[in-house]
C-alpha cells in the first residue's frame, strides 16, 4: 500500500477564522453581559453615589479580557485579509459588512486602548461625584449603543460571509 501524505482538514485560515470567532464571542458576549446584566444589577443594588465607582471597578476586570479579545480579533481578521488577499473587498459596497467589522473593531480598540485610559475613566468618576444618576445613565446609554452597533455588525457579517448581503 503506498504511503500517502495525509492533508490536514485544518489549515491556517481555518485556525484564524476559529480564533476570530472565539475572540468575537468573548468580546461581544462580554459587552452584552455588561450591558444587559451588570449595569441593571448595579442600578438596582447600589445607591446613585456608589454606582459608577462600583461599575468601574468591576468593568476594569472585563476591560482586560476585552483588550485581549479585541487584539485577537484584529490580528486574526487582518491575517485572513492578507492571507486570502481580500483587500479589494474594501472597495466594494457589496462587502460593507467588512467595513462595519473594521469600524466596530476600531471604535472598541480606540475606546479600550486610548480614550478610557487617557481620560474617560477619570472624567466619568469626576462627573459622577457631581451628577451620579446622570453619569450612570450616560454609561448605560453608551453601552446600549455599542451593543446595538456590535450586534447589527455581527448579524451583517454572518449574513454577508454567507453571501446573503452580496448584491451582485
Amino acid at each position: 500500500m503506498p504511503n500517502r501524505a495525509r492533508s490536514s482538514p485544518v489549515d491556517d485560515v481555518t485556525l484564524a477564522r476559529a480564533f476570530h470567532v472565539l475572540a468575537v464571542v468573548l468580546w461581544i458576549g462580554g459587552v452584552a453581559f455588561v450591558t444587559t446584566v451588570l449595569l441593571p444589577a448595579t442600578r438596582n443594588l447600589h445607591a446613585p453615589a456608589e454606582r459608577v465607582v462600583f461599575f468601574e471597578t468591576v468593568e476594569r476586570r472585563f476591560g482586560r479580557q476585552a483588550r485581549v479579545t479585541t487584539v485577537l480579533a484584529g490580528l486574526s481578521g487582518f491575517y485572513m485579509v492578507v492571507r486570502l488577499d481580500l483587500w479589494d473587498r474594501f472597495l466594494s459596497v457589496e462587502y460593507s459588512w467588512m467595513h462595519a467589522m473594521v469600524a466596530v473593531w476600531l471604535l472598541f480598540t480606540l475606546m479600550l486602548f486610548v480614550v478610557e485610559p487617557l481620560f474617560l475613566d477619570r472624567w466619568l468618576l469626576a462627573r459622577a461625584e457631581a451628577r451620579p444618576d446622570a453619569t450612570f445613565g450616560l454609561i448605560e446609554r453608551l453601552h446600549w449603543i455599542l451593543l446595538a452597533l456590535s450586534l447589527i455588525t455581527l448579524i451583517g457579517a454572518v449574513l454577508g460571509s454567507h453571501g446573503v448581503l452580496i448584491l451582485g
